[in-house]
């Protein structure tokens, strides 16, 4: 299967945030877990990254914690990539609230046309590691860098057959760059609760594992 698999990333330290952004509350249920119920309408398998797997035991989602432990965003990506059945996998930080389904769909087009490893999206000199594509094919050359003692994602991508979309081309779908939105302090979370939840979000029930 090409495409069926997407990690939602819980991890992370939270500093700015004052506590585990993957708690952050729409109303009485997890965010994270609204982003799952979203992914899931193009999506077969929708795997949660988190170290606190027990507040998900009866969420609709795969639950795994990090295989190789703290060794940051590429961590997550390694046992994400191990656990999904496709061969290309989405992924999404749980802080990124804005899901853009079609921006989605168009990179699954460009993995595709280019057989890339990864794809992911550039801002000027830097790049969006997330709402991105990774490649299962990446697991072992994941693990070596990792043990090897380097853990920069940007330098790993530069060693990898990585497609870059443009920031021209990203923009056709996000003029404002709203679906790279990190909601980092409790201000980015009040402003864009304040804009409406967001763009494109599911209010419908979730299951009692997603509520507060």
């Amino acid at each position: 299967m090409e495409f069926g698999s997407a990690v939602i990333l819980a991890g992370g330290k939270s500093r700015r945030m004052g506590f585990d952004k993957q708690f952050l509350q729409v109303k009485d249920h997890y965010l994270l877990c609204r982003h799952g119920e979203r992914l899931a309408t193009i999506f077969d398998q929708v795997i949660v990254v988190t170290n606190t797997p027990d507040r998900y035991r009866e969420a609709p989602f795969v639950v795994v914690s990090d295989e190789l432990k703290h060794k940051g965003p590429l961590g997550g990506i390694h046992i994400g990539l191990k656990t999904a059945r496709s061969r290309n996998v989405y992924f999404l930080a749980c802080d990124m609230p804005n899901i853009n389904l079609d921006y989605i769909r168009f990179m699954q087009r460009c993995v595709t046309e280019s057989r890339a490893s990864a794809c992911v999206t550039r801002f000027g000199d830097w790049i969006e590691p997330f709402n991105a594509f990774y490649s299962r094919v990446l697991v072992s050359a994941i693990k070596d860098y990792l043990e090897s003692g380097h853990h920069s994602l940007f330098q790993f991508l530069k060693t990898r057959d990585t497609f870059y979309v443009s920031e021209t081309e990203a923009r056709h779908f996000s003029p404002d760059w709203q679906m790279f939105l990190n909601l980092n302090t409790r201000d980015d979370f009040e402003k864009w609760r304040s804009l409406g939840l967001g763009h494109g979000v599911d209010h419908s029930a979730s299951g009692d594992s997603c509520r507060r």
